[in-house]
């Protein structure tokens, strides 16, 4: 039970924060396939954030704001665990994209261009893009993409497990960071701007689409396509055991 008092302060933190969990859901919307609803993803948050204000007393060495920002991203995973993360048909598509990326690379000696890649996969330009925003929502790094965890299992569940087994101890190596920071760095001018705005300073991909003068679409689709030329790079070196 609460007292007059405590409950006029857990009622303030809900209503100053109920603005973070859309930002959250609209961040987190960019890395999720189109059939995921952002209103299913907000109202997931809104139960972390009931759940963060009801348990903050047992965090008080955590900021509230940090804190909740935990509990809020964890309820929304837990909605997604209970859907289809990305269709097997998409990941099929980046497969073929990584291939053909990969390929061009060694051939080319540079980053190849959408046409060039297009055109090693024998589809129309429009196709190759239409396949980009499709697999909206795939992954750099996947957790079964490390070799010492358990076959079977989804990225999701792994983020949503234990904290021993969660991927951020694994990406911290120095040598995965540099292989990332190389491959960040490879990228062509554009794409490394938009990973930094996206990763970096959080924007959405509504408000990259207004820094690039592009529709949010076209911003999905070069996400898609740095995050297919990373994985390449990555595959490379070697550090990714499955695709």
């Amino acid at each position: 039970m609460y007292t007059a008092s405590g409950k006029s302060e857990k009622s303030d933190l809900l209503t100053l924060h109920m603005p973070m969990v859309k930002r959250l859901a609209h961040h987190m919307m960019g890395r999720l396939p189109p059939s995921v609803e952002e209103d299913d993803l907000v109202q997931a948050g809104m139960i972390g954030l009931l759940d963060a204000i009801s348990r903050y007393d047992e965090a008080q060495s955590a900021q509230f704001e940090a804190y909740a920002i935990q509990r809020i991203r964890g309820s929304m995973i837990d909605e997604l665990r209970q859907s289809d993360w990305l269709p097997r048909s998409a990941r099929q598509s980046m497969r073929k994209i990584e291939q053909a990326i990969g390929a061009l690379q060694h051939q080319l000696g540079r980053q190849p261009s959408e046409t060039e890649i297009a055109m090693a996969m024998k589809i129309p330009l429009a196709e190759y893009q239409a396949m980009l925003a499709d697999a909206r929502g795939h992954q750099l790094l996947y957790f079964e993409d490390f070799g010492d965890t358990d076959e079977g299992d989804s990225f999701l569940d792994k983020q949503s497990a234990n904290e021993a087994s969660m991927p951020l101890p694994q990406l911290l190596d120095a040598n995965l960071r540099a292989c990332i920071i190389a491959g960040i760095e490879n990228l062509p001018e554009r794409e490394q701007l938009l990973m930094s705005l996206y990763y970096e300073q959080e924007l959405n991909l509504r408000e990259i689409s207004e820094v690039f003068g592009v529709t949010e679409s076209r911003v999905c689709q070069l996400h898609g396509q740095a995050i297919a030329r990373l994985r390449t790079k990555l595959k490379e070196d070697a550090w990714i055991v499955a695709a």
